[in-house]
């Protein structure tokens, strides 16, 4: 069954020195305010696509290396990862980092790194951002 997730965007102004919102209007848990120079600079409170971008990407991966830990007969008793999206003005989105810690009993190291390069290949956002380099750092915990 397809699922769809709906997002709203307002900006008012030009670029530098406008201002918005974005809204989570599917899960209704809230609306953030966005500008050039929480993208930019310095968040101050605000948000950024980016910071969407790594929301997104840290949980489906999460959410992957679990689904295949566990369809491996090695469930995890906890996944902890953070998606670092590096933007840079005039360029974009130049790469992201995922780095994970995983608990998971039973599992070498090197079963670990394969679960998580495939995690990292095959979660639907990993494979939405194909066009950026994604690198990883997994170690056991």
């Amino acid at each position: 069954m397809a699922t769809t997730r709906t997002a709203n965007a307002h900006w008012e102004g030009p670029l530098l020195s406008g201002q918005g919102t974005v809204s989570l209007d599917s899960s209704k848990v809230g609306t953030f305010d966005v500008t050039w120079a929480s993208r930019a600079e310095e968040p101050n409170g605000r948000t950024s696509p980016e910071e969407l971008i790594a929301a997104a990407h840290s949980t489906c991966f999460s959410m992957a290396l679990s689904h295949g830990l566990a369809g491996a007969g090695t469930p995890p008793e906890k996944v902890d990862t953070k998606a670092e999206v590096t933007f840079q003005p005039g360029e974009g989105i130049t790469g992201i980092h995922l780095t994970v810690r995983a608990s998971v009993p039973g599992l070498t190291a090197d079963a670990f790194e394969k679960a998580a390069q495939d995690a990292k290949a095959n979660c639907p956002v990993s494979q939405a951002l194909k066009g950026t380099k994604i690198t990883l750092d997994a170690a056991l915990v």
